[in-house]
C-alpha cells in the first residue's frame, strides 16, 4: 500500500524537540504525572491502585470503567458504543480502514488532518476534497457538500473543532451533515480530538455520534486532557460497526496498556479539574494572540471559536516572496520559534500556531515573530 508522506507528522518530528518556542505544540499544556495526581486528590489512593496494577494485557475493548467514563463526555452513549484504541491517530485509521473499500466514494472536508484524505486515498477510494474558506471563516459550505455527495458515497469525513483553524461547527450545522448522509446512507467520521475547550460556555459543542444513527466520533486524552503521553483514544459509535472495527483492531492493537487505561480512568473521573485547568489556559492565551494579531498589519486570522490552534495568514513585502515552510524555516533559524507551515495543510502563505501550552513561551514566542517580521520588512 502507498500513502503520502504525512506532512504535518514529518515537520513535528523534525523539530519539536529542538525549537527554544514550541508555538506548534496542539496540546493544552502537558500535565505530569504528580500534576495529574495533585488535580486528582487522591494521590495516595491512585498510587496504590497503580502498585496493584497488573502489567499483563488489559481487557481487549478498554476497560469497563473507562469505556464507561468515555461514553458520559456524550449525551446518548452507553460502554457498549465505546471502543478503547492507541489514540485518536489509531482511531481514525481503524474507521476508515473497516468502512473504506476500494472504489467507495469519500468526501473530506478539508484543511484537516491527513488521514481523512490520505487513508482513504491509499485504500483505492475515490476522494472528493471540500475546502473550506477563509471568507466563511473557515466553516464547511453545506450546501456545496450536499451537491457533492452522491448515492454511491459511503463516508464524509469531517474535523470538529477543526485543525488547523478552530473552526467550530455548532449543532445546527452538524445536523445539516447527517441530513445530507442521511439522503444516501453514508456514513459520517468526525474526529472530535479537540473537543471540551470551546471559547465560550462548558466547552462542549454536540457530537456527531448523538446527532446521526451512522455518526462515528474519535477523541483522545492527548488535547484538552492534556495527557498525550498515555496514547490512548477512542470511537464512539453505533455497537455493530464498533463490532467490525474491533476485527481490524485485533491485527494492530490487542489492547491498550494498562497503565494508560488507568490514568486515563483517573483522568475522566476527575475531568471538571482537568477542564477547568484546559479552559483557563486556552481562554487566557487566546486572549494573548488575539491581542498581538490586532496589534499587526501584517498578519491576519479568523479567530478560533474552539481548539488549541489557529491559522495565521501573513503578509510580507511584494519583492519577498516566501512560502510557508521556507517562512517556517527561517523563523526558526533565526528565532527558535516553531510555527507547523500552512502548505503542510495545503493552505500556503500561511502558518499554524498552537496556542494552548505555557503562556509566557506564547507571549515571548510571538515578540520574537513580531521582530522576524519587521526584520524581514525593513530588509534586514
Amino acid at each position: 500500500m502507498k500513502i503520502r508522506p504525512f506532512a504535518v507528522e514529518q515537520w513535528m518530528n523534525e523539530y519539536e524537540e529542538t525549537c527554544r518556542y514550541n508555538l506548534a505544540e496542539t496540546c493544552v499544556r502537558s500535565l505530569t504525572t504528580g500534576e495529574l495526581l495533585a488535580l486528582t486528590g487522591r494521590r495516595d489512593e491512585v498510587l496504590a491502585e497503580l502498585e496493584a496494577t497488573p502489567l499483563t494485557y488489559g481487557p481487549i475493548p478498554g476497560s469497563p470503567r473507562l469505556r464507561a467514563l468515555v461514553a458520559g463526555l456524550y449525551a446518548n452513549q452507553d460502554a457498549e458504543n465505546v471502543l478503547v484504541t492507541h489514540g485518536a491517530v489509531g482511531a481514525n485509521a481503524l474507521v476508515h480502514a473497516t468502512l473504506v473499500e476500494p472504489g467507495d466514494h469519500v468526501v473530506a472536508v478539508v484543511p484537516t488532518y491527513q488521514q481523512h484524505y490520505s487513508i482513504p486515498d491509499s485504500i483505492g477510494a475515490r476522494v472528493d476534497l471540500l475546502p473550506l474558506r477563509e471568507a466563511d471563516g473557515w466553516l464547511p459550505d453545506l450546501d456545496a457538500l450536499d451537491r457533492m455527495v452522491t448515492p454511491d458515497t459511503k463516508l464524509i469525513a469531517v474535523n470538529n473543532p477543526n485543525n488547523p483553524t478552530g473552526a467550530l461547527i455548532d449543532e445546527r450545522g452538524l445536523a445539516r451533515i447527517a441530513e445530507i448522509a442521511r439522503r444516501v446512507g453514508a456514513w459520517v467520521l468526525c474526529d472530535e480530538v479537540y473537543r471540551g475547550v470551546d471559547q465560550s460556555g462548558d466547552g462542549f459543542t454536540a457530537s456527531v455520534a448523538d446527532l446521526y444513527e451512522r455518526g462515528v466520533s474519535t477523541g483522545s486524552m492527548s488535547k484538552p486532557y492534556s495527557l498525550a503521553g498515555l496514547r490512548l483514544g477512542w470511537i464512539v459509535g453505533p455497537a455493530a460497526l464498533l463490532e467490525a472495527v474491533a476485527t481490524h483492531r485485533d491485527y494492530t492493537t490487542i489492547s491498550v496498556g494498562r497503565i494508560d487505561d488507568l490514568f486515563a480512568s483517573v483522568a475522566l473521573e476527575h475531568k471538571d479539574a482537568i477542564l477547568d485547568r484546559a479552559h483557563r489556559i486556552t481562554r487566557t492565551n487566546l486572549a494573548v494572540l488575539d491581542a498581538w494579531v490586532a496589534g499587526r498589519d501584517d498578519i491576519s486570522y479568523v479567530r478560533p471559536a474552539s481548539g488549541t490552534t489557529a491559522l495565521l495568514r501573513y503578509r510580507l513585502p511584494a519583492e519577498l516572496p516566501m512560502g510557508s515552510y521556507e517562512f517556517c524555516t527561517r523563523l526558526l533559524e533565526e528565532t527558535g520559534v516553531m510555527f507547523t507551515p500552512g502548505a503542510a495543510f495545503d493552505i500556503e502563505h500561511t502558518v499554524r500556531i498552537g496556542f494552548a501550552d505555557d503562556t509566557e513561551t506564547l507571549r515571548t514566542g510571538l515578540q520574537l515573530v513580531g521582530k522576524f517580521l519587521d526584520g524581514l520588512a525593513s530588509g534586514r
